[in-house]
């Protein structure tokens, strides 16, 4: 395989777009084309992940992005893997690129929920579920991870400050993003004051539902002679699969596609946990966070709400994890996620972050999550 970079990054605010789907999608695809030097016709394939594109009436986006570029004949996919989606979508870039089909791809994910009312945008979110057994009988995703997390509690002692320190360390973190839907902290006072959503999940366990469009470009080394950003080289870039319906697993104390796409993602890289500076791992719920760590290996089982009380999943503790504010506090814009978090890498490997800057950038993992682990995605990146 050639070798592969990411070289160009950009993102709308998460929150609310003023704007269309289309719009947003163009918009940030164009900027992340001209972040890395290039011009649209450099681009050979784009792929745009977007889940709920029918709430706009809209459906096959990927053409419709290309238009905008002024690139109509270049061929596109849309991509729909549920909150994995970009992440899917980075990955087939990736294979385009790497196997030589593509010198150049452009990723684009984008989510517009803000136009629903709350129980509507809860129901679109639920058909990534098992709906027949699952949504139908009223279990939406609150109530699914409030399952894993009870599971959780039973195995291991886990205290409300456990899930409460993710919170609060995520919410810090966003209040540094600009780009963050919630730029405000809170204090443990606060979230323990919070109602509870889904036992013991409360109302500050839970990302918001987020607008918003990411984009990154993909490059093979040779098509980038002179890039004008420290480019992301993807060392590893791996997806894996689990059984979808919570009632069908074995085990409930984590993510079996997490683990999996661990293993074959250190593999592939030839690195160790041991080995990363930062994460940003599929925080949908702050025990999916302590799940996430444990899955991908950096903690062992039931010790990683211990090491978030303890700050060392701080921005600037021994392994940062979500300096961006994560999915709890940036947004979660479903569709455009898994391309923020390398959008937030990408920033941080070039000096971008701000009061969020993290103090080791030479290796990074992004983690993202399709509902409850049915599809799990796993990008790690290095420096040149």
């Amino acid at each position: 395989m050639r070798e592969t970079w990411v070289v160009g990054a950009a993102s709308t605010r998460y929150g609310k777009l003023g704007e269309s789907a289309r719009e947003a999608a163009t918009r940030v695809a164009l900027e992340a084309i001209r972040d890395a030097g290039l011009g649209p016709k450099d681009v050979g394939h784009t792929f745009v992940a977007n889940c709920f594109g029918l709430t706009e009436h809209q459906g096959h986006l990927g053409p419709l992005v290309n238009n905008g570029l002024g690139v109509p004949e270049v061929p596109s996919v849309s991509v729909e893997s549920a909150c994995s989606s970009s992440s899917a979508a980075l990955h087939e870039a990736f294979v385009h690129v790497a196997g030589g089909f593509e010198d150049v791809a452009l990723v684009v994910g984008v989510e517009r929920l803000g136009h629903l009312d709350t129980l509507a945008a809860t129901g679109y979110f639920a058909y990534a579920a098992d709906y027949p057994f699952e949504a139908r009988n009223g279990a939406t995703f609150p109530g699914l991870y409030a399952t894993l997390a009870n599971a959780y509690r039973a195995e291991y002692r886990t205290t409300p400050e456990m899930l409460g320190a993710v919170a609060v360390k995520n919410h810090a973190n966003a209040a540094r993003n600009p780009k963050a839907h919630f730029q405000k902290e809170i204090s443990m006072e606060t979230y323990l004051g919070s109602p509870v959503v889904a036992a013991p999940l409360r109302l500050y366990d839970c990302c918001p539902f987020s607008d918003g469009a990411s984009a990154v470009v993909v490059a093979a080394r040779e098509a980038i002679r002179a890039p004008p950003n420290e480019p992301l080289v993807v060392r590893a870039s791996v997806r894996a699969g689990a059984v979808t319906a919570l009632q069908d697993r074995r085990d409930l104390v984590g993510l079996p596609s997490s683990r999996l796409a661990a293993e074959k993602a250190f593999r592939q890289a030839k690195l160790t946990p041991a080995q990363i500076d930062f994460l940003e791992v599929h925080d949908c719920f702050t025990i999916a966070e302590l799940m996430a760590l444990e899955d991908l290996g950096f903690y062992p089982r039931g010790t990683a709400g211990r090491a978030a009380l303890d700050g060392a999943t701080a921005r600037d503790g021994k392994l940062p994890v979500n300096p961006s504010g994560g999915l709890k506090a940036k947004g979660h814009p479903v569709s455009a996620t898994g391309a923020g978090q390398v959008v937030e890498i990408f920033e941080q490997f070039n000096g971008r972050a701000g009061k969020r800057a993290v103090p080791r950038t030479g290796t990074a993992l992004a983690h993202n999550v399709g509902a409850t682990g049915g599809s799990c995605s796993i990008h790690i990146f290095a420096r040149r």
